[in-house]
């Protein structure tokens, strides 16, 4: 199980809140996994990408909370799950029904946070090996280890906007991927080639008989 994109959160029916994501590091992901055998289901937020592989089945949301519900579906099965959305954390509270009007010098919107559903998958893990992100600006690898241990992950992905040619829209990405026992950084690769890495670590991990 494998989550891809940014969400979009409506603020009215023309207007959202998002983010930069491209998708490109999860569908690069979701290729990889297929390529060595894995029966992959990917889970996006928008994104202009398309699946290559016919084996991979594909699953489009737009908001955080559609991500929850869709995740869901599938986790329970799962024996890996690898999460490379970027969900975002605040949604509206209230979608206005019509389009909002510019009139005030000044407009306002209160957020409410959306369901965590990496740490709700940390809190419901039986057997799988769950995967989180870190996109960091500062104290990266504290931070991190933070989320690891918070949302009961078996490994994490750190990558820091302060690194050239990592971060999201971009075809390369350094990654650093920790565990409770180690840590082991990357030099600035193509996508494809970080989701190799990635995958070839977390088989080094797995049980045999997954």
């Amino acid at each position: 199980l494998i989550t891809a994109g940014p969400t979009y959160e409506a603020i009215d029916p023309v207007r959202f809140i998002g983010n930069h994501s491209s998708g490109k590091m999860g569908f690069a992901l979701a290729e990889e996994a297929a390529k060595k055998g894995a029966n992959v289901t990917l889970i996006s937020g928008p994104t202009a990408l398309k699946i290559q592989n016919p084996n991979i089945e594909f699953h489009g949301v737009t908001s955080a909370r559609e991500m929850f519900d869709e995740v869901f579906k599938h986790y329970y099965a799962a024996d890996i799950a690898i999460m490379s959305a970027a969900v975002a954390d605040y949604t509206p509270k209230i979608v206005a029904p019509e389009k909002i009007k510019k009139n005030e010098e000044e407009f306002s919107i209160q957020l409410v946070k959306n369901p965590d559903i990496l740490k709700t998958m940390g809190e419901k893990k039986t057997h799988q090996f769950l995967v989180g992100f870190a996109l960091e600006t500062q104290n990266e690898e504290e931070n991190a280890k933070g989320k690891l241990n918070r949302k009961n992950l078996d490994m994490i992905v750190l990558n820091s906007l302060r690194d050239s040619g990592a971060g999201f829209r971009g075809d390369t990405n350094k990654i650093k991927i920790i565990t409770q026992t180690e840590q082991k950084e990357f030099s600035l690769k193509t996508k494809e080639e970080v989701a190799k890495d990635i995958l070839d670590f977390i088989n080094d991990k797995l049980p045999q008989n997954l």
